[in-house]
């Protein structure tokens, strides 16, 4: 696509967005891809709909404003990416624009709250604690708040898992084949501190020491993801210098942490922490990715199960990890893994999507519920905090489980001794 937009050398991440931006050739292999056309079926709520907004905002030929309900429709996803023959780099793009023009924006007061609320409490366990506590005393007058609020307080869990500290230090069992750390993250530790556990148990079984700093905090994903740029540098450079640099990888076990560090080069880009947050980000790797290269076999679950596998699209699209997975849970003698078929659409949960879009993100997890629904499946598989959420909330009914799929590797190691 041609356009007129001029980078500047003190804005250098603008010659990325104008590169991927000629990159469209308007083919339109996205839309089928894309949930929110798939919802809503307008030109505007579609990849090449949105490049052709930005285009137009960063050629100054658009004001932000108008564009930015389609802008704020889009869920990054990135199921785009692999549908693109081109290879358009959308979510550099997208992640560069909300950088350059959410925060200026002019919102409604209430939308402003929300953003603050969930900026200053997501990111920090014990404050996120504090206010799914506080929340849950609002639940008898929900009928009275305003529409904003109640996103919020139907994604409350029935009841917060007891807080677990995480060991600084987990030795390997048998022989000792090297050393890893751990990103612990955020929302997890709060709502299901167990993900953590299994995965510690996990690598401490392949025969590696596991390191948990202390110190560590939220990998930024969540501010990358809404722009804003300032708040997700800090959280960002402080897990930089947590972190030791004598381990052989920093292990990720949430699909937007994982994404979200990927992200770290483009963040500092132009700036004297770009190479460290390039390095910082190859020594980063999902949790199924790792035990399938370090050549973990699984034993058997208890009793024979069938489970639905969902991929979580930073995950699949973002980290292109969808086989590792799979082959993991394969393995397990006794386990039946199905496919869902909806050629892995989002469930809608999408960082805060669930919060701010309340209406498209219930839409895509009533799918995502029918569709394992079809499977007849007896639990659902994910590797993502947020998709667990999410689908738990429209699963409920039919009482389905859902699992991080390290869980579900880590309930086999007891058939292994």
């Amino acid at each position: 696509m041609q356009h007129q937009i001029k980078p500047k050398s003190n804005e250098p991440r603008l010659t990325d967005m104008a590169e991927a931006v000629s990159k469209c050739v308007h083919c339109g292999f996205c839309l089928a891809a894309c949930p929110t056309y798939h919802l809503k079926g307008e030109e505007m709520n579609s990849p090449r709909g949105r490049i052709l907004l930005m285009k137009e905002v960063l050629e100054e030929e658009l004001s932000p404003a108008e564009a930015a309900p389609f802008i704020d429709n889009c869920l990054g996803c990135l199921a785009c990416e692999p549908a693109c023959p081109s290879g358009v780099a959308y979510g550099d793009l997208l992640t560069g624009y909300r950088f350059k023009h959410q925060q200026p924006l002019k919102r409604p007061f209430l939308e402003r709250l929300i953003k603050s609320l969930l900026n200053n409490t997501l990111p920090y366990p014990y404050r996120m604690r504090l206010a799914l506590k506080s929340a849950r005393l609002t639940a008898g007058i929900s009928s009275i708040l305003p529409d904003a609020f109640k996103p919020l307080l139907q994604l409350l869990p029935d009841r917060l898992p007891e807080t677990v500290a995480l060991p600084s230090f987990s030795p390997a069992n048998g022989e000792r084949r090297g050393q890893v750390a751990l990103l612990a993250g955020c929302a997890q530790q709060v709502l299901a501190p167990s993900i953590n556990l299994a995965t510690i148990k996990l690598l401490n079984a392949c025969g590696y020491d596991v390191i948990t700093p202390a110190d560590q905090g939220c990998c930024g994903s969540i501010l990358m993801h809404n722009g804003s740029e300032i708040e997700a540098k800090k959280l960002a450079s402080k897990n930089m210098t947590s972190f030791p640099d004598d381990v052989e990888a920093v292990i990720t076990n949430a699909a937007g942490c994982g994404s979200g560090i990927q992200e770290y080069g483009y963040l500092f880009k132009g700036s004297s922490l770009q190479s460290q947050a390039e390095q910082f980000a190859n020594k980063t790797i999902d949790i199924s990715r790792f035990l399938l290269h370090a050549g973990f076999r699984p034993g058997s679950l208890p009793e024979a199960k069938t489970y639905a596998y969902q991929d979580a699209c930073h995950l699949k699209n973002a980290q292109k990890i969808a086989s590792e997975p799979r082959q993991l849970l394969k393995a397990i003698p006794n386990l039946t893994l199905v496919e869902i078929g909806d050629n892995g659409r989002c469930c809608g949960s999408a960082g805060t999507y669930n919060i701010e879009q309340p209406e498209d993100a219930k839409r895509l997890g009533m799918e995502k519920a029918e569709a394992i629904r079809t499977t007849k499946a007896e639990g659902v598989i994910s590797g993502n905090i947020g998709c667990i959420t999410q689908i738990k909330l429209y699963v409920k009914e039919n009482n389905t489980p859902v699992y991080h799929t390290v869980e579900v590797l880590a309930e086999t190691l007891s058939s292994l001794k």
